[in-house]
């Protein structure tokens, strides 16, 4: 009879530490199964299920249960036991005044077309359009200076006055040739044939005109025949402004004898001028006449257009040369000066973007954003950023309909973290 007692003691000592092994090995199994990354339902799960095979689990257990139990109701749905996806996000609820702590904002994710904007180089050059050369169309003698370089001229402005002795004969022969048409002409047709009338008068002509190529004025030689004077004939005549601008160019010196077509100045309106700006082919084909386009200087923009997109690659630096148009009455800008030009692309297709602020990296580097499974209710969706626009970044991984947190994402991002949980709940 001792013996049979001795023995059931001893089985009953011996069966305490097996049961108390197979209750801390459902545990750990739980606590393994949710720290490789399986949903605050799977957890609970887990616990509950230990709670049956072990009915004398301790407080804090059921504590820590219930607590992720209330933080977490979003991620409900989820079982312990489902396979591991690499995709697969975590989710975050909060409360309705942690919501409005957080200033939680959420917007409707649908495709837009974005104006992607570029900065390249340019060259600020004097508008060709707006500018104007003055040369003699004679070999002649520089006299007299009238302008100097910076001037600001109106069209008529005498420049320089210039001698030739080609301009003297023409004055010379124009003074003869205009006597014996006013002779012809006063005796008239009745008196002198009609040949040599016509001849007269097509002499006297071609005498003006001749002056008048060399470079006078039609007043100036108007003035040389009211004289009349043979004396006249001088061979000094002046060069005229042909538009109103700022003298940009006038080098020479007095006393130069200077050959047809020799520019002595350069004039040219510098309200109105030009900026060659220098872009990649591949980026060229985007530029449309018309563009927008802000020209940066050290302390200040400046407005242009687009007026023009060149179609011959330049061999130097191949790029394509993009003409813009600039309205400077500052007199910000001067030809030859380096500046940067920020303009806008044309849209190419409709893109999902959002906000910057949207976007976040998680705990391995990875670029997240939050999405609205219902108010209140958050879980994060990878994303691959392509290119920032602006205040937006164009990504990829989101489609229409989603409701992204736009802002009060890295409020959200905190909440989680606090949770215990990386974005990914790995």
């Amino acid at each position: 009879m001792k013996l049979l007692i001795f023995k059931l003691i001893i089985f009953s000592v011996l069966s305490i530490p097996f049961t108390g092994l197979a209750e801390t090995s459902t545990q750990s199994h739980g606590h393994e199964h949710s720290g490789e990354g399986h949903g605050e339902k799977g957890q609970h799960d887990d616990l509950m299920g230990d709670r049956h095979a072990a009915p004398h689990v301790d407080n804090d257990a059921q504590n820590h249960d219930a607590h992720s139990h209330d933080e977490k109701p979003g991620a409900h749905g989820q079982s312990a036991h489902d396979g591991h996806d690499e995709h697969e996000t975590s989710g975050v609820s909060l409360s309705r005044e942690k919501m409005q702590l957080g200033d939680i904002t959420v917007t409707r994710l649908e495709q837009q077309t974005i104006q992607q904007e570029i900065t390249i180089p340019g060259e600020v050059k004097a508008n060709r359009y707006a500018t104007s050369i003055s040369s003699p169309r004679i070999a002649a003698q520089i006299i007299k200076r009238h302008t100097r370089l910076g001037d600001v001229v109106k069209a008529g402005h005498p420049l320089v006055t210039l001698s030739s002795v080609e301009m003297a004969q023409a004055q010379g022969d124009l003074i003869i040739k205009n006597r014996e048409w006013l002779r012809v002409k006063k005796l008239g047709r009745k008196v002198v044939s009609e040949k040599r009338y016509i001849e007269a008068q097509i002499a006297q002509q071609q005498a003006h005109a001749k002056v008048v190529a060399y470079g006078m004025t039609e007043k100036q030689a108007r003035q040389l025949l009211v004289k009349g004077d043979i004396a006249g004939a001088t061979g000094r005549f002046d060069l005229l402004a042909a538009q109103d601008g700022t003298v940009v160019k006038d080098e020479f010196i007095i006393g130069e004898i200077v050959a047809p077509g020799r520019v002595l100045f350069e004039i040219t309106d510098e309200k109105n001028l030009w900026v060659e700006a220098r872009a990649r082919p591949e980026v060229a084909y985007q530029i449309v006449n018309n563009t927008r386009a802000k020209i940066k200087l050290q302390h200040a923009w400046v407005e242009g257009r687009v007026i023009q997109v060149q179609h011959v690659v330049d061999e130097g630096t191949r790029t394509l040369p993009v003409r813009l148009e600039v309205e400077d009455k500052k007199h910000q800008l001067h030809p030859g000066q380096f500046v940067e030009v920020q303009l806008q692309l044309t849209p190419r297709s409709a893109v999902m973007a959002v906000p910057k602020a949207a976007a976040l990296r998680n705990a391995e580097g990875e670029w997240v954003v939050f999405v609205e499974n219902e108010p209140g209710n958050y879980r994060s969706v990878d994303i691959t950023p392509i290119k920032t626009v602006g205040d937006r970044l164009i990504v990829e991984g989101l489609t229409p309909g989603l409701r992204v947190v736009t802002k009060g994402a890295f409020f959200l991002q905190s909440e989680l973290a606090k949770s215990g949980f990386d974005v990914h709940n790995h």
